[in-house]
């Protein structure tokens, strides 16, 4: 075979240069192409990688475009907490669930909108930052709601935390889900009686708070749910009242089985009779507290709120917010590897995907 030596190929005029075989590039492993000496426009093929590559100058890089793959997620946030309304023997109104946020193929986001847009498409060697949300303290007298969750610009936001609307933290009760009002009279626009309300495309409002035979007196509201509105408490004016239950949660099967997550926690009952029922909740909420007792803590990495609890003295509590997650699902072929700093990552497998359960932290994850 003869070797053709030129500095350059021309073409006639209108016309292109044409090979009629397939252009074959020098092959190179990985290391045996580190050992060249490179300058800017150099291609050749990576039999390592089973790419074509050429050098920019300062680094060698694939052609073909983009190197990406598809990526599902779920995002939740922390939920909010309960809390116990202990002063004037009322129940605590129950915390709001954590922000949902989803874009699996055929399931629901939170606020019970279908999913649009759904393609996400991650890069390889990029670092994407990712934190969880921590669920919100329970407390006698509300406070801050649930911490947010992010996977790079996707957001969650923390679920509201129950307020008493009497010391002025009212405004705590907004969140992805809103959390439940509290006893009050029978005016609908009583700040007391008023739920917290959630963000849209995320979830729920809470449930309207009970009225009372005495204004100091009455069950709560449940918290908002990333499925549905929280239940109301009662309003039979009597010491019977239930409390509301916590709005219902979303179901994903993003990690290859069924599981409800994003429930509301529900609200508490007056503490003096104890006839009355507790808000019942579900999807990770917490119930309400029965007659003097805490509320019910929502479960860690659901997101869910924490219930409302029922008690006369400082010593009662509404339980905390549940934790929230990132779980992200890809098919196992499209990445190698990956890298994490500062989270606390399960992976598993389901058929030909893989799956990241990100349960702790605040860091980043790299694709490779």
């Amino acid at each position: 075979m003869s070797t053709l030596e030129t500095n350059a190929i021309g073409k006639y005029s209108g016309d292109n240069v044409k090979i009629d075989d397939a252009l074959n590039l020098k092959s190179y492993s990985t290391s045996a192409r580190n050992g060249l000496t490179s300058v800017a426009g150099d291609t050749i093929y990576n039999s390592d990688d089973n790419k074509v590559q050429v050098y920019t100058g300062s680094a060698w890089e694939d052609l073909g475009g983009l190197d990406a793959f598809a990526l599902e997620y779920l995002v939740i946030a922390g939920g909010g907490a309960g809390i116990a309304g202990y002063a004037t023997a009322n129940g605590g109104g129950g915390g709001g669930a954590g922000g949902y946020v989803c874009n699996v193929s055929g399931e629901k986001t939170g606020g019970n909108l279908d999913t649009t847009d759904t393609d996400f498409y991650a890069s390889k060697s990029k670092s994407y930052d990712v934190s969880i949300g921590a669920g919100a303290p329970g407390s006698g007298s509300g406070g801050p709601g649930g911490e947010d969750s992010y996977f790079q610009n996707i957001i969650a936001v923390g679920g509201g935390t129950s307020g008493d609307g009497n010391a002025g933290n009212a405004g705590y009760r907004d969140g992805g889900s809103g959390a439940g009002g509290l006893y009050g009279s029978t005016n609908l626009v009583n700040p007391l009686r008023r739920p917290g309300v959630g963000v849209l495309r995320q979830g729920f409002r809470g449930g309207l708070g009970g009225t009372s035979d005495n204004i100091n007196r009455g069950p709560s509201g449940g918290g908002g749910g990333a499925g549905s509105v929280g239940g109301n408490g009662e309003t039979l004016g009597n010491a019977n009242s239930d409390g509301g239950n916590g709005g219902t949660g979303l179901s994903s099967s993003i990690t290859g089985s069924a599981v409800l997550r994003s429930g509301g926690g529900g609200g508490g009952i007056r503490s003096d009779t104890g006839s009355g029922a507790p808000g019942t909740a579900s999807a990770g909420g917490g119930a309400g507290g029965s007659a003097n007792s805490n509320g019910n803590a929502g479960t860690a990495n659901t997101g869910g709120g924490g219930g409302g609890a029922s008690g006369d003295d400082a010593s009662y509590s509404g339980g905390n917010g549940g934790s929230g997650v990132v779980i992200l699902r890809y098919l196992t072929a499209d990445v190698a590897s990956y890298s994490q700093t500062g989270l606390t990552i399960a992976s598993s497998t389901s058929g030909t995907d893989t799956i990241l359960q990100i349960t702790a932290g605040t860091g980043t994850i790299t694709f490779s």
